[in-house]
């Protein structure tokens, strides 16, 4: 079946209770784990914000979101967040949250626009949303390497973890993470696409991460699309390359294929926002609340991002499918199709 890719002789290293049991193992220690290696708080968050108001993410600028009105009160619109990206860097200064301080939360997303359902993508997204509070100084290339390797440590640490309590499962992560920048990928496969040339680094490496996303690339693309408001993908990091932000990315040998966990970055300040919505003709949106705001420094400089919580169980417990770590709506046919290959949605 198209779309669905069903790996030779796949059976879950898991049953179904043994794997609900390992999901809420991994969940536990990681967020822990993560809150630790970043000095983060854990916050309670949104599901879903005001329309209007520029505090929901807009991902790649084209995708629909879920939105209701409330019978109480028929003037508010609200929308069903798709990230938390703005709405954390808001809550840093609501609470009062001082340099080298962060917060973490759960972000439960619909995502109505995925143009396919396989076995990595899902029309419901859970992931930590998380994000610190840094100096200006650090709004440079070296510190944000030091933070990826931080949550590195994170990921390796509850794959050890796991290990331990499932022997069966055996450890696949590398020691280190490799930093490529997406610049340089171009200049190595020019003739591949971005995918291609993740899958090609993935499969050499192991764990990457993906330095400048959002920007056009000396072959006039992007590598990927990114919001204008949130990372700053247009900066200059002092070797004739842009970008402060990227996405973690490793290779799953059970789908052999590359497989994303994370993308983060250090945020847009003033100028990074007034460029970037320039580059992608969207200055109207200066007029928004949540843009006003920034623009005028009331809210503090910070590093962010979101780690995929069922993308993570899914890699580290050796699934061949994201329904089999989330419950999410599949059609039918997708849902008989893999239970008749070992494949059990949840």
């Amino acid at each position: 079946m198209k779309n669905q890719i069903i790996p030779k002789g796949y059976k879950s290293i898991l049953n179904l209770r043994e794997t609900e049991k390992a999901i809420k193992l991994i969940k536990d220690f990681f967020q822990v784990a993560l809150a630790s290696e970043l000095n983060l708080q854990r916050i309670s968050a949104p599901k879903f914000v005001e329309k209007g108001t520029g505090v929901n993410d807009d991902l790649n600028g084209i995708e629909r979101k879920v939105s209701f009105s409330v019978k109480y009160d028929p003037s508010i619109n609200a929308e069903i967040v798709f990230s938390l990206a703005k709405w954390k860097r808001m809550k840093l200064k609501d609470y009062g949250f001082k340099v080298g301080e962060g917060i973490y939360c759960d972000m439960d997303a619909i995502r109505p626009d995925e143009e396919v359902l396989d076995n990595l993508h899902s029309i419901y997204v859970d992931q930590w949303d998380w994000e610190l509070a840094i100096n200006k100084k650090d709004r440079n290339l070296n510190f944000l390497k030091k933070i990826v390797k931080k949550i590195y440590k994170s990921m390796k640490n509850t794959e050890m973890f796991i290990f331990k309590k499932y022997p069966k499962i055996k450890p696949i992560l590398p020691d280190k993470i490799t930093f490529i920048y997406s610049e340089d990928m171009v200049k190595e496969f020019p003739d591949l696409n971005s995918k291609e040339r993740e899958k090609k680094y993935a499969e050499k490496y192991g764990a990457v991460f993906v330095i400048g996303i959002g920007g056009k690339l000396k072959d006039g693309f992007a590598h990927d699309l990114r919001a204008p408001d949130y990372d700053d993908w247009s900066s200059e990091t002092g070797n004739g390359k842009k970008g402060l932000n990227g996405d973690i990315l490793v290779w799953n040998p059970v789908l052999k294929n590359v497989f994303e966990l994370s993308s983060m970055g250090i945020r847009v300040d003033k100028d990074a926002l007034l460029r970037q919505l320039k580059i992608t003709n969207t200055e109207e949106r200066k007029k928004l609340k949540w843009h006003r705001k920034l623009l005028n420094n009331e809210f503090p400089e910070s590093i962010g991002g979101g780690f995929g919580q069922s993308r993570f169980c899914m890699f580290l417990l050796k699934k061949a499918h994201i329904g089999e770590v989330q419950v999410s709506l599949w059609p039918n046919f997708i849902r008989e199709y893999c239970k008749k290959n070992n494949i059990f949605l949840l």
